[in-house]
């Protein structure tokens, strides 16, 4: 996961689970869905941005260096993932925070989706 793609992601996985989830009558299911999909990417993403031990095989697997390298570059960018200080993390801890939007994002178009359809 990735500063670069969670929010893309996320909004998808909003649209799937708005035109192919619970009907829209059972708001309950899908906020269930709903904070299931936040907490599993919050758990991931801090996760690689803390360098947690765990991370390092996918933090390898995208060919960079570490889970922070991962979180900050993307393999596109080449912000200094060693010398992050306070104002790259509160941007970081901001980025986070937006999370649930990007998924009620794509899930609010996934309605219009579903409802055009019919």
């Amino acid at each position: 996961m990735s500063f670069l793609i969670d929010p893309a992601w996320l909004y998808a996985n909003g649209q799937a689970y708005a035109r192919l989830g619970p009907a829209p009558e059972r708001p309950d299911a899908a906020r269930v869905l709903g904070v299931g999909t936040v907490a599993a990417f919050w758990v991931v993403s801090v996760s690689m941005y803390l360098n947690q031990p765990w991370t390092q095989p996918l933090a390898r697997a995208c060919r960079a260096e570490d889970g922070r390298d991962w979180m900050l570059n993307s393999g596109v960018f080449r912000f200094d993932h060693r010398g992050a200080g306070g104002r790259t993390h509160v941007v970081a801890a901001l980025l986070f925070l937006t999370y649930p939007l990007w998924l009620l994002l794509g899930y609010r178009r996934g309605l219009r989706v579903r409802e055009a359809q019919g």
